[in-house]
């Protein structure tokens, strides 16, 4: 009698999901006589026990598929909205593992992902885990399913919004996805030729962008592409920043509460900096500004080859090392390899401020605001 496994997809959505399903199911059931479940709508079908088999059926064409056939949600195990309240559904989940007698649980999705399967796995239940992200900050894996396709779906964009920029002698901003990590900007600035990129791993100071942009102008440049990870910020705000997360970390209760208030409000203002940031380009250079906020494009449509044959990497060498316990499978260079959940939950990969991709864009002119 084989094992059973349930998989679930959890977090925001991404391309390659659907190649990981359809690896993990078909490499389980027919490579291992496998029985393959997977839960609706992330840790929440666990919760409501909503589940489906992955047969033929259901795994057949979805290689190509976007999104997720399990669909997703955002949703903690130990803080899961219940009606008007939010509850810890822990013991819930783990009665379900249970009655569905699954040996294994796998768990494909980001960092918070990475956090719930660790609180899983302290709860008693043996789960594995699958990085995706397009914003490929996962710590310990070299890249994550999702990123590559996001990188190129922006990349795209940035191509399309050169001839409108040289068209109209403008100054166009570019912002793609990116809260903490500056990755997808910076790769797809660097492909996109981007003359200015802004990442939440180097802190810009605006007279330097504007800069930048009037030194083209002086050149002869009839346009400037200014791409911007959403998650981007100026010196003063990134002091701003600090100063508020040292007294969240090291004050009295109520300064560490005030700290944290005031830490949520500047967040919540911040959501729309890139709109300021074109204002001011544009009263600080005299040049015509745009702004385009490629948003949710860059996490929908067909997964590339690449992120399609990462996915049915990962998801076929799940179903091979699902006996060793508690670990995410991490790619690094040429190999796959498990890592205990510990040492990744909580964490993240961040952008080097001397990373070679960094440097070889400053070579080439590109200016990063510092």
């Amino acid at each position: 009698m084989g094992q059973h496994i349930g998989i679930l997809t959890s977090g925001g959505d991404c391309p390659g999901l659907n190649a990981a399903i359809r690896a993990i199911g078909k490499g389980g059931r027919d490579g291992y006589g496998m029985e393959v479940i997977g839960f609706l709508n992330g840790f929440r079908g666990l919760v409501q026990d909503r589940t489906v088999e992955l047969n033929d059926e259901n795994l057949s064409g979805i290689l190509t598929y976007g999104g997720t056939i399990l669909g997703t949600s955002r949703d903690k195990p130990n803080r899961m909205p219940i009606g008007n309240k939010s509850r810890d559904m822990t013991d819930v989940i783990v009665d379900t593992y249970h009655r569905h007698h699954l040996d294994a649980l796998v768990c494909i999705g980001g960092g918070g992902t990475q956090k719930n399967a660790l609180l899983l796995k302290n709860a008693g239940l043996n789960v594995v885990t699958l990085p995706k992200t397009i914003d490929n900050d996962i710590a310990m894996t070299d890249v994550s399913c999702g990123f590559d396709t996001a990188v190129s779906i922006a990349v795209e964009g940035i191509d399309r919004l050169h001839s409108t920029a040289t068209s109209h002698n403008r100054i166009i901003v570019v912002e793609v996805m990116g809260h903490r990590a500056g990755w997808l900007a910076l790769q797809a600035g660097t492909a996109g030729g981007a003359d200015v990129i802004l990442i939440p791993e180097i802190p810009y100071r605006l007279e330097r962008v504007g800069q930048a942009i009037c030194e083209r102008t002086r050149k002869g440049k009839r346009f400037s592409i200014v791409v911007v990870a959403e998650g981007a910020m100026s010196r003063r705000d990134a002091k701003t920043i600090e100063r508020l997360a040292d007294q969240k970390r090291g004050g009295n209760k109520r300064e560490r509460q005030k700290a944290s208030e005031q830490l949520s409000k500047f967040h919540e203002a911040h959501v729309g900096h890139t709109i300021e940031l074109t204002k001011q380009l544009e009263a600080m250079t005299g040049q015509e500004s745009r702004l385009t906020i490629l948003g949710h494009l860059q996490r929908g449509g067909t997964p590339s080859a690449a992120d399609r044959a990462l996915a049915t990497w990962l998801g076929t060498q799940c179903v091979r090392i699902l006996a060793e316990k508690h670990v995410m499978l991490a790619v690094r260079g040429d190999r796959i390899k498990p890592i205990p959940l510990e040492e990744v939950a909580g964490k993240k990969k961040f952008v080097p401020p001397d990373h070679p991709l960094v440097e070889s864009a400053r070579l080439l002119g590109t200016s990063f605001g510092d």
